[in-house]
């Protein structure tokens, strides 16, 4: 795996930007253990974005970098932004990022969209992408169809740049798996929701520990909308919802600030506890430093 070398970084490894968690403080200690931090800029403003940058900034000097949302209203104002503050990554979702590359690359920052499909593989790389996130459906949050192994060997076949695997990804098995479907570096999301420097609430960090194998459900796919969550009551409800007919607008409302009650308030029963399949494998909590190095040496007596 040599992402690694093309970003300066210790672990070929991205932090997953995820919504209301990779703030600036987790980011900069993710890079500090030395993978890829990533803030997850959705959920946040211009303003917040700003901010979180330079709070990353005051607290590491190794790259980060920034997800942005496309659809977020807010996304031509960020795109702007972390060329005025100066970030290593954007990585992006929800959409076609073409109109902002130039601008990026005219930044010297790299530029690497999630995909979920072969064709929209094909369609970023032609807008000027430095790399491709390929997630699978494994992961937590809101997904696509294919899984981690179908989808990454098609996206590596298909575009003649670096691949990161995305979902499903919480071990040094996976990790070399991974590089034998042609990725050229991983991320990893749910398996650092369980680390010390996580800002997630206690709460939630305990339910992802208790998690079983069949712990995640897929809600939100009736409506177009799919997001891996644990199941609790929040999760069975909108599932009857969804079995009953309910339209989009009526399960949009019924789930409005659900994640925050999970992140902040530690709302595990009325919250949504975004995690991917691999949280049965999280045992404890751990610093984000051991996390990093454990799944490295489980890479290498893989790998060699």
């Amino acid at each position: 795996m040599d992402i690694n070398k093309m970003f300066g970084i210790e672990f070929p490894i991205f932090q997953g930007g995820m919504a209301n968690i990779a703030t600036g403080e987790f980011a900069a200690a993710v890079s500090n253990a030395g993978a890829m931090g990533i803030i997850g800029a959705g959920g946040m403003d211009g303003a917040d974005l700003r901010e979180n940058i330079r709070r990353c900034k005051d607290r590491t000097d190794r790259p980060f970098g920034v997800n942005i949302m496309l659809m977020n209203p807010c996304a031509d104002e960020m795109a702007e932004i972390v060329c005025q503050e100066g970030v290593s990554l954007v990585t992006t979702g929800a959409g076609n990022p073409g109109k902002y590359v130039e601008r990026w690359k005219k930044a010297e920052i790299r530029v690497f969209p999630v995909v979920s499909s072969v064709a929209l593989a094909r369609r970023l790389a032609a807008s000027g992408a430095d790399g491709l996130i390929a997630e699978g459906c494994e992961s937590g949050g809101h997904i696509g169809e294919l899984t981690t192994m179908t989808l990454v060997p098609q996206v590596a076949d298909a575009v003649d740049l670096p691949v990161i695997a995305a979902g499903g990804i919480a071990g040094g098995r996976q990790m070399a798996a991974a590089e034998l479907l042609g990725a050229s570096g991983v991320q990893i999301g749910t398996i650092l929701l369980a680390s010390e420097e996580c800002p997630i609430h206690q709460n939630y960090k305990d339910a992802l520990i208790r998690a079983k194998d069949n712990d995640t459900v897929v809600t939100g796919r009736t409506v177009g909308a799919p997001v891996r969550i644990l199941k609790n009551p929040m999760a069975r409800e909108y599932l009857r919802k969804e079995r009953a007919g309910a339209e989009k607008m009526e399960l949009e409302a019924f789930t409005l600030g659900s994640l925050r009650k999970a992140v902040l308030e530690g709302d595990v029963r009325n919250g949504s506890l975004m995690a991917g399949q691999v949280a049965a494998q999280i045992k404890e909590i751990r610093p984000v430093r051991d996390i990093l190095e454990q799944l490295e040496k489980e890479y290498e007596e893989i790998a060699g």
